[in-house]
């Protein structure tokens, strides 16, 4: 199999992997599909569908906890220190976040 070897800036390589562990998949295996598809018109971006699913949950937790804040503050807070504890524990706080 041939290899190829380049370059890329940190902006970009930050992203890449990023979207390689939110497909899971292997940095080398998520661009090694992104190129497959590049040169294959009748293939859509496989990966847009995890960013739409992300991007829905996100919207409807928004609407969710706007509606338990203005029913019941406190029930949001605890909610909120819990997702905290969960994010934490499986390592999804960056450092600003961490308590």
């Amino acid at each position: 199999m041939p290899k190829v070897n380049f370059r890329l800036d940190e902006s970009l390589h930050s992203t890449l992997m990023r979207r390689a562990r939110g497909a899971n998949l292997s940095l080398s295996g998520f661009i090694r599909q992104a190129l497959e598809q590049a040169v294959d018109e009748r293939k859509r971006y496989v990966f847009s569908s995890q960013d739409e699913i992300l991007a829905t949950s996100i919207q409807i937790l928004s609407i969710l906890a706007t509606s338990v804040g203005q029913q019941s503050p406190k029930a949001l807070e605890q909610g909120m220190a819990q997702a905290r504890s969960i994010l934490l524990e499986r390592g999804l706080l960056g450092e600003a976040d961490r308590p």
